[in-house]
């Protein structure tokens, strides 16, 4: 039995160090890069019991990826095997002001865009399973896997799971108005939803006067357990300030905003999944705002999608622990 199973694709991430643009790299810096099993990798980590189920090609590259999540205690086994399509490649250029990051991908006819429903046995993967979680970048990847998603979905409610879903909108991947069209109808499902305002406007089209109003009206349209809001204040590339809302039984929860330097802020929105996934899991909606929050400032300073800060350093951060040496 499982706390937190996960759906969707992982690639390979490649990164130019030093800053260098892809133009005039000459290696790479490889990882593992994929929301939902960044998600399932980061609750692991945290102390709970994941499953990443995905579709991929049964190749080295297929393995590769495979093996960073198994590094985790990530179940791995109810991956789907393939010989057709590939792996997709993703490509992370670093900036520095005034030259920003930039993403640029190498996904399409991928093994997981070529997923169709009846693929996973659903069914059983999700008997006694607490959460299921998934991201709007699954349904985008093509018309089949939006097809698959909403039978993860109804499979996931069928069985009595909580639904995560965060909206993760891809403009490379579909635009605004295909978005709408296959979002709105999936939160139907859905019963915590992780966004940002600007996802929110775009693919819902639901706007407010703040944060705290667009929380409380996705909450009233869809009637939604949780809303979760991530805030992000581009200092400059390099510094931000990130903090989040929960609105939850018409209330709004906030907590401490963090000033975070840069590393790499690719990921930091599924460190505050996977920080509010086990906090609401093991306390309340107040626990899971501080752990998502502080576990998405961490993540920040760590190279890679994966948020490789142990539980004690989250809890450190959330006590107000400085950023002195630790001897």
């Amino acid at each position: 039995m499982y706390d937190v199973v996960t759906f969707g694709e992982t690639m390979l991430r490649l990164s130019p160090p030093d800053y260098r643009r892809i133009e005039h790299a000459y290696s790479f810096d490889l990882n593992a890069g994929g929301a939902e099993m960044s998600v399932a990798c980061n609750v692991s980590r945290l102390g709970l019991k994941t499953a990443w189920v995905s579709r991929m090609t049964d190749n080295s590259m297929g393995h590769f990826i495979r093996n960073k999540a198994r590094e985790q205690g990530v179940d791995t086994s109810h991956i789907v095997w393939t010989k057709e399509g590939r792996i997709g490649i993703y490509f992370v250029e670093f900036g520095a002001n005034p030259r920003p990051s930039r993403v640029i991908y190498d996904r399409s006819h991928s093994a997981m865009s070529l997923i169709k429903p009846g693929e996973v046995d659903w069914a059983t993967l999700l008997k006694g399973v607490k959460w299921f979680y998934t991201t709007g970048i699954t349904p985008a990847l093509s018309a089949s896997a939006a097809a698959a998603t909403l039978e993860a979905l109804q499979k996931a409610k069928a069985a009595g799971c909580k639904v995560a879903c965060d909206l993760n909108y891809r403009a490379r991947l579909w635009t605004e108005d295909e978005a709408h069209k296959c979002m709105e109808p999936l939160m139907e499902y859905v019963d915590v939803l992780i966004s940002t305002e600007e996802d929110t406007a775009k693919v819902l089209k639901i706007k407010g006067e703040n944060y705290q109003d667009v929380a409380r009206k996705l909450a009233e349209r869809f009637k939604f357990e949780a809303v979760c809001i991530t805030i992000r204040t581009d200092l400059s590339v390099l510094h931000n300030q990130w903090t989040a809302i929960v609105y939850a039984g018409g209330k709004v929860y906030e907590d401490r905003t963090y000033d975070v330097e840069i590393i790499d802020r690719v990921g930091a929105g599924d460190s505050f999944s996977s920080g509010f996934l086990y906090g609401y899991t093991t306390g309340d909606i107040e626990k899971g705002l501080r752990y998502g929050n502080g576990y998405a400032a961490l993540e920040h300073s760590i190279p890679g999608d994966i948020n490789w800060c142990t539980l004690q350093e989250l809890e450190t951060l959330i006590k107000g622990g400085g950023s002195r040496i630790s001897r």
